[in-house]
């Protein structure tokens, strides 16, 4: 995720970036430059037709179409946006959830080499979580140790939640916790489950493509028609006018699907690497 001024106007409309739409339409928006252009040379030079053309009237259908596709866009960011922020506080009841579990196990725990096991399953689970969710090898790091994830086994997270509770149930076999304990520190260890199949969720129901397809059929249609009824007024500076109007359509577009899938690598998904550090900080601290 990048990190900016939210307050500083000037360096972030003149500072262009990876994850700026501009640099990803600039060929698009060249090529409906060149179409606007032919458009405007036939119908002005070419054909010649008269300011009381028929074709002047395509004008007012985009006027009502304006408003229509307008609210399909704030719908569309608006859903994307919900999904975003959903991720990120889910990411956030994980933080808590850690710091909690680990509050929890060290006033409960009196053994050094017991508050060692959960030093490293604890913020091992948020790393694992973040590769998980990324599609991502699994860091052959964890595999030295026993305790935490297995390289064969297909789904990571839980097995780290499957060691996180057996070991509760070691310790209260052998009597260092009472039952109260454990079904306490077993519902921490629940939380974590859930934090996992909320994200999960996130990232496998993405938009449906029916509702996708149809809004960017809807903005090229709008596009390619506007050069048809705005010559008469604009001329040729119908080319930059149509071209400005795609860029910040189609970027509406680009941005929510950059940002309903938070758990990637884009500029504006969520810091879960930075998160995953924080978290290991904070449990280190407490069961140290």
């Amino acid at each position: 995720m990048r990190s900016y001024n939210p307050k500083e106007w000037f360096s972030l409309i003149f500072q262009f970036h990876k994850g700026d739409t501009f640099r990803k339409l600039l060929p698009v928006m060249a090529a409906i430059a060149i179409y606007c252009w032919g458009v405007a040379y036939l119908e002005k030079e070419y054909f010649k037709l008269p300011e009381t053309s028929y074709v002047k009237n395509i004008s007012l259908m985009h006027t009502m179409l304006g408003f229509v596709i307008s609210m399909l866009l704030v719908f569309r960011t608006n859903t994307a946006y919900d999904r975003w922020w959903e991720g990120r506080r889910m990411w956030g009841s994980l933080v808590n959830n850690s710091r909690n579990f680990a509050l929890k196990l060290s006033a409960m725990l009196t053994d050094e080499k017991d508050k060692a096991a959960f030093r490293k399953l604890i913020p091992a689970y948020a790393s694992v979580l973040n590769q998980h969710l990324k599609d991502a090898d699994i860091s052959h790091e964890l595999f030295d140790d026993t305790l935490l994830a297995h390289p064969h086994y297909k789904h990571q997270p839980n097995r780290l939640a499957k060691s996180m509770i057996s070991n509760l149930n070691d310790l209260y076999k052998n009597g260092k916790i009472t039952g109260d304990q454990l079904i306490i520190l077993n519902t921490e260890v629940l939380s974590f489950t859930e934090v996992c199949g909320a994200c999960e969720r996130i990232k496998n129901t993405p938009i449906p493509y029916s509702y996708s397809a149809f809004i960017k059929k809807f903005i090229f249609m709008y596009v390619m028609t506007l050069p048809f009824g705005y010559v008469f007024q604009l001329g040729y500076y119908v080319i930059p006018v149509v071209v400005f109007v795609f860029y910040v359509l189609a970027s509406l577009e680009l941005i929510a699907e950059e940002i309903e899938d938070p758990f990637g690598t884009d500029a504006n998904d969520l810091p879960l690497e930075k998160i995953a550090e924080n978290i290991k900080k904070n449990i280190e601290e407490i069961l140290s």
